[in-house]
């Protein structure tokens, strides 16, 4: 981020007819407000073998505008159940917020990836093996790239 040209925003599905919210989403959608309102920046991304299910989520807090972090935590579910769906994990991730007490919040609106790390659970440069879905896959439009 350059500046003052930072612009953050929530990011949140339309509410359409008939559309369900998933119930984890609610703790989310009670605690963040859409647009920049300052430092602590809260970043909340859900990650999955595929586009369904999310099995992982990661929430990262920068109490000021830098390249890392300063409090990250992961949350994995065990590949069954959704991680969007359990209230368990919702509740921690609550917490968490309470903790660190962000006043913006950036929410992905879909899974932006494999829930594996690349140079720790596979060789840095390689498409994870346990996830074919996302090789050679943009990880933000779910299209092929190659």
């Amino acid at each position: 981020m350059c500046g003052n040209a930072a612009y953050i925003a929530l990011v949140k599905k339309g509410k359409g007819f008939g559309n369900k919210t998933r119930p984890t989403r609610s703790w989310l959608d009670k605690k963040s407000r859409p647009g920049f309102r300052g430092y602590p920046v809260a970043t909340v991304a859900f990650y999955g073998p595929n586009d369904e299910p999310a099995t992982k989520i990661v929430v990262s807090v920068f109490l000021t505008e830098s390249d890392e972090p300063d409090f990250l935590k992961r949350w994995f579910t065990d590949g069954q159940t959704d991680v969007r769906d359990d209230s368990a994990i919702g509740e921690e991730i609550l917490t968490f917020f309470k903790t660190h007490a962000p006043r913006s919040t950036v929410v992905t609106d879909a899974i932006i990836g494999c829930p594996h790390e690349e140079g720790t659970d596979y060789p840095e440069g390689t498409s994870c093996p346990r996830c074919p879905y996302w090789a050679g896959r943009d990880r933000f439009t779910h299209e092929r790239i190659q």
